[in-house]
């Protein structure tokens, strides 16, 4: 028999405000929406939905490549094969998420953080590689604007090594 889903919902608000996650109710009957903080990615939303039987688990990625379909993709998948219980996958704008389930018999506050740990890594780990292979033409148009008017270019230095001295597209 599955734990009752006001009982889970009180174990993962209590969780998250034990590891000083800000969480807020979703939309959904059973849904808690957490803000996980990241390190290339500053931010992680995950939307917590708690089922008969199962947490089910999503979080935003990127949105849709601008480009490089094909190597995004396959790198995503490529990926996929070292995600414990999750799995990349795209919506039908081609934005990209992480999506997952765990059973509720196997919730726990051990379970709760290997599968917030596994989200946050699944998102924030390969935030660069994916931004510099979906997006790169656009960030060497944003480089080359940002510095012929001497604006900051602190949001880009994690890929300064790509978009020195090299033409907008």
């Amino acid at each position: 028999m599955s734990p009752d889903r006001e009982a889970v919902l009180r174990l993962l608000r209590s969780h998250l405000d034990t590891l000083g996650v800000a969480w807020e109710d979703g939309a959904r009957p059973g849904e808690v929406v957490a803000t996980l903080p990241g390190e290339r990615k500053l931010r992680t939303v995950v939307s917590l939905l708690v089922r008969q039987r199962a947490l089910r688990v999503r979080a935003f990625v990127i949105r849709n490549p601008d480009e490089n379909h094909e190597a995004v993709y396959a790198y995503l998948l490529r990926r996929n094969l070292r995600l414990p219980g999750l799995a990349y996958a795209i919506d039908t704008d081609g934005d990209v998420y992480v999506a997952g389930q765990l059973p509720l018999a196997a919730l726990d506050t051990q379970a709760l953080d290997d599968l917030l740990g596994a989200v946050l890594g699944a998102c924030d780990e390969p935030f660069n590689e994916l931004l510099a292979l979906g997006f790169l033409s656009a960030m060497r148009t944003e480089w080359a604007w940002r510095t012929t008017r001497g604006e900051s270019t602190a949001n880009l230095e994690a890929f300064a090594h790509l978009l020195r001295d090299r033409p907008a597209d």
